[in-house]
């Protein structure tokens, strides 16, 4: 038996289309104090006052465009992944979600049901780059659970210079790119700028200057748009792509005050400069789900051809790709041993 186990953790999914299900798993996520950060009684007001009661419908009928015969493809693909990695490490590899099932409580319990006593646990928040509403979140809870039954763990860090996912990332852009393609644009999950301030170390970095992200500090290592920006800065360099041929927006915004430029904004503006040959890239998410198959590949794809695009290539997640499941056991292995 080895001496650790290894647990992948993803945002989550509904468990079904069915709008009841789609409410219990909103209710959840947007109840999490990381992801609506104010005080409760104001978050519950705005979820089950004015959220809850229209949202579920519609985003059931989103749900409803990309759902497979073997359910969520975020749950399907994050299972996939979790077999190979378990195969390629030869280590015991469970599966948690954020939100909805498998929960983090379950996904813990029947990964320890599999290992020796006294095993260790490296834990893998699926998020390139860090952020309080889903590297933190995720973080917590598991650090609750584990603790609470006694077992040792440590975290594997936001990877999003890590070598190998760089290049896992880089190799599946390029066999999905077009020839012809005039501009990349890399889109990443958007988040309220208040997150950026208030996960910022040293208090008065973060969005203080428009140069803040290129001005070297400490508040990067835990700054989502330095990390997204040096992200894109590296593939594009991966991919020989020249100034002028890429760029970066931020999607998924809710409300006002998020991080820009919006993807949905950038993509009806693209044509009117000329650009009607594009592709588009997910780097904050290594594994497809409704953000990307739904918001980009779908309605993404008619904001641009509707705006006078002719060409829109939705490049694919990591998803199980064996170079991504490769670089993730490097970064497994690589982690420090529990104390």
């Amino acid at each position: 038996m080895s001496d650790f186990a290894v647990l992948v953790v993803n945002l989550g999914s509904p468990a079904s289309t069915d709008p009841a299900d789609v409410r219990r798993y909103l209710d959840e996520f947007l109840m999490d104090p990381y992801v609506l950060d104010v005080p409760t009684p104001l978050r519950a007001l705005i979820v089950k006052g004015f959220i809850l009661p229209a949202r579920p419908a519609k985003s059931a009928e989103a749900y409803a465009q990309i759902w497979t015969e073997e359910g969520s493809p975020l749950v399907v693909i994050s299972e996939r992944t979790r077999a190979a990695l378990e195969a390629r490490m030869g280590v015991p590899v469970g599966l948690a979600m954020r939100y909805g099932q498998p929960s983090i409580e379950r996904g813990i319990d029947d990964l320890l049901a599999r290992c020796a006593p006294g095993t260790s646990v490296v834990v893998v928040p699926m998020y390139p780059q860090y952020a309080m509403a889903s590297t933190t979140t995720v973080e917590e809870a598991v650090e609750r659970v584990l603790t609470s039954r006694g077992v040792a763990h440590r975290f594997v860090d936001p990877f999003y210079a890590d070598p190998g996912y760089l290049d896992a990332v880089a190799a599946v852009m390029r066999e999905h790119l077009p020839g012809n393609v005039q501009h990349v644009l890399f889109s990443y999950h958007g988040i309220p700028k208040r997150h950026l301030r208030k996960t910022d170390p040293t208090s008065g970095h973060c969005l203080r200057s428009a140069d803040c992200c290129s001005t070297p500090s400490e508040a990067h290592a835990t700054c989502y748009r330095y990390q997204s920006l040096e992200t894109t800065r590296a593939l594009a360099e991966h991919l020989g792509l020249h100034d002028g041929a890429y760029s970066y927006s931020f999607q998924s915004r809710l409300g006002g005050g998020w991080l820009q430029p919006f993807t949905d904004i950038v993509l009806a503006e693209l044509p009117k400069r000329g650009i009607t040959r594009l592709a588009v890239v997910c780097p904050s998410f290594v594994a497809d789900c409704l953000e990307t198959l739904e918001e980009i590949a779908m309605r993404g794809r008619e904001t641009f051809l509707e705006a006078g695009g002719s060409s829109f290539t939705y490049l694919p997640c990591l998803n199980d790709d064996p170079r991504w499941i490769a670089a993730l056991a490097r970064l497994c292995s690589a982690v420090p041993a529990a104390p």
